[in-house]
């Protein structure tokens, strides 16, 4: 009986030193934990930062402002091209008038009775295209006679802030609007007439008009 307990706690004892080996072999045999982070997710976060960045330039500089008037999924294109949409030189003039000379003439075109004289039927707007040209690139000063009606006062020089075919535009568009009919003004004779008067400081008087245009 007695050795048969001495043998139980031998095997026992046994048992617990193999269940101590195996655990001492199973934890060197655990991988080691990494020190410190992985670079990887720093990478692929830094790659997703810069595909957002540049993609965001290029949505800026290419979306045309999701403009619907360019971007239309459901129109359709008519008879099989797309329809072209274009700005006439009075349409562009519009805008410059509406910006630089709505103030004084007012949007009808009729001016500030007494103060500034009206574009509509004006024979100074739909007459020689000369004058109203220097008019613009250097101005108008002193008394001046429009639609039978006087005026004294001052048109500032808009030559050193209007481009040649700005200037061209928004003449266009006041020789053509409110019932005005007269050619339009190009470009090309704004950037003759500049540069013939380029020695020009002064503003114009209405007497020097008259001599100059016909």
């Amino acid at each position: 009986m007695s050795s048969d307990k001495n043998n139980s706690v031998e095997q026992s004892g046994a048992s617990d030193d193999s269940i101590q080996q195996v655990h001492d072999k199973l934890q060197h045999t655990k991988p080691e934990k990494a020190v410190g982070y992985s670079a990887f997710p720093l990478v692929l976060l830094g790659v997703m930062c810069t595909l957002v960045f540049f993609g965001s330039i290029y949505l800026v500089h290419y979306s045309a402002h999701f403009d619907a008037t360019i971007y239309n999924e459901r129109q359709k294109p008519r008879s099989g091209a797309a329809e072209i949409i274009t700005v006439t030189p009075a349409q562009l003039g519009k805008k410059v008038y509406a910006q630089i000379c709505v103030a004084c003439h007012q949007a009808t075109g009729q001016g500030i009775p007494g103060v500034f004289p009206p574009l509509a039927g004006s024979e100074w707007a739909v007459g020689s295209e000369e004058r109203i040209i220097l008019i613009v690139l250097h101005g108008v000063n002193g008394k001046i006679t429009v639609s039978g009606k006087d005026y004294d006062n001052a048109m500032a020089s808009l030559g050193s802030s209007l481009k040649d075919d700005q200037i061209a535009n928004v003449l266009t568009y006041v020789r053509q609007e409110w019932g005005n009919n007269a050619p339009a003004v190009s470009p090309e004779t704004v950037a003759k007439i500049r540069a013939e008067t380029a020695s020009r400081t002064s503003p114009w008087t209405a007497a020097e008009l008259l001599r100059i245009g016909k």
